[in-house]
């Protein structure tokens, strides 16, 4: 296959990795996702790098992968960022206009921008995004885009996200340690929204809940922008765990267990079926009834959809009509009858956040929810007019055997 101008996706996330490839597609179609691979990482615990040699290993396998499938090579890779040490605020930036003529330019644009930035922060922490929420022109709010209107006094309002800078480092170190290059790192939640949120529920107001294995990230969004953001130590594993516990099974088993014949809603299972299973041991078989198994996922189900009231409550912005309802993301989404359990908890109608058309295309499975923040993130940067074309640095991406030569050398230091 000749080479294309690829853009690569990497969510490390709750104990997996997960790589997608994609590239522009000539149809007009978005992105056309050519490969994607998740392999398990227990150098990562809720987004946070523990071991860089286990987590580089894990990198290097999802990649190369999905480099396989793609038949192409990777360099430069998008980063996902997710984890409690993200922290997100809002904040206002202002800016006269002392010239005759009055009109903005995309120069005044960047330095209300700039302004609004200009706060102090910790030395151990650095900005990631500022996201625009909105303009306001002469006292006027509403204006989407001030580039070329007249006015003296611009105002923007800002959501500005920020990262560990340490953790941001051991993600960075992870990555190239593996043998890629991180082109930029973005907050997984910014670009998972901009994909699976329809501009009409981001002016009606929406929640966003991402459910990761060891982290849930939720978002805010009214007229039209993001206004809060979360990230939670709570996740899908706790749902494994709990059985693993209840049980007296393995970690593996009670997974399997929960993917075949778990439910967040009762409805949708018959609670006298029988279970069949392995004992902690890995050999002994056991049994048990669906309304046992159903009695532990779903008291974990419900204190997670209460932990995201309780967090939008919290907020700022909990009088913030969300008439767009909840979109539900991510691989703990997966669980049989979340949206319906979302739904009866959080009093909203609730919805799969799954791929619009035109944003992607390709194999059904790497358009599911567990794939979603990989893909959104090659998406984010296809929008943001950049490109992760490995000719873009100037260099040729390093083949696979090099890579290997290189990991075998730093294994043994």
């Amino acid at each position: 296959m000749s080479k294309l101008e690829t853009t690569t996706g990497l969510d490390i996330g709750s104990g997996k990795v997960t790589c997608v490839i994609g590239a522009p597609d000539p149809e007009g179609q978005g992105m056309r996702v050519l490969a994607g691979a998740s392999v398990p990482c227990k150098g990562v615990k809720g987004g946070v790098v523990l071991d860089i040699k286990d987590t580089a290993r894990a990198v290097r396998k999802a990649v190369e992968k999905a480099e396989e499938e793609a038949k192409q090579m990777v360099q430069g890779i998008v980063l996902g960022v997710r984890g409690k040490h993200l922290e997100s605020f809002n904040n206002r930036g202002v800016c006269q206009i002392a010239r005759t003529d009055k009109e903005i330019t995309p120069e005044d644009v960047r330095a209300v921008i700039q302004n609004a930035r200009a706060i102090p922060i910790s030395n151990d922490r650095e900005i990631l995004h500022v996201i625009a929420q909105g303009f306001s022109l002469d006292r006027q709010r509403g204006v989407p885009d001030p580039v070329g209107m007249e006015g003296s006094l611009l105002e923007v309002e800002v959501h500005i996200v920020t990262a560990a800078t340490s953790h941001l480092n051991n993600l960075s170190k992870a990555v190239t340690e593996a043998g890629f290059e991180v082109l930029a790192p973005v907050y997984t939640l910014k670009a998972l929204g901009e994909l699976v949120v329809t501009p009409e529920e981001r002016d009606l107001g929406c929640l966003l809940v991402d459910i990761g294995g060891q982290t849930l990230s939720i978002a805010i969004y009214s007229e039209g922008s993001i206004k809060f953001s979360k990230e939670i130590p709570l996740g899908s594993e706790f749902i494994t765990r709990d059985l693993a516990v209840g049980l007296r099974t393995t970690m593996p088993a009670a997974e399997k267990i929960k993917i075949e014949h778990g439910a967040a809603d009762s409805r949708l299972a018959d609670a006298e079926g029988e279970i069949s299973y392995v004992g902690v041991d890995g050999r002994s078989s056991n049994k048990v009834k669906s309304g046992t198994m159903l009695g532990i996922i779903q008291p974990r189900v419900q204190e997670i959809f209460e932990v995201v009231a309780e967090q939008v409550q919290a907020s700022p912005f909990a009088d913030t009509e969300i008439t767009g309802g909840v979109v539900l993301s991510g691989g703990g989404s997966l669980l049989r009858g979340t949206p319906e359990a979302a739904a009866q908890i959080l009093n909203m109608p609730t919805r799969l956040g799954l791929v619009p058309p035109g944003s992607a295309v390709g194999p059904e499975a790497l358009l599911e929810p567990a794939y979603a923040s990989a893909l959104a993130l090659i998406c984010h940067q296809e929008g943001a007019g950049g490109s992760s074309s490995s000719l873009d640095n100037g260099r040729a991406p390093e083949p696979r055997w090099v890579r290997r030569v290189k990991a075998f050398f730093k294994d043994l230091i």
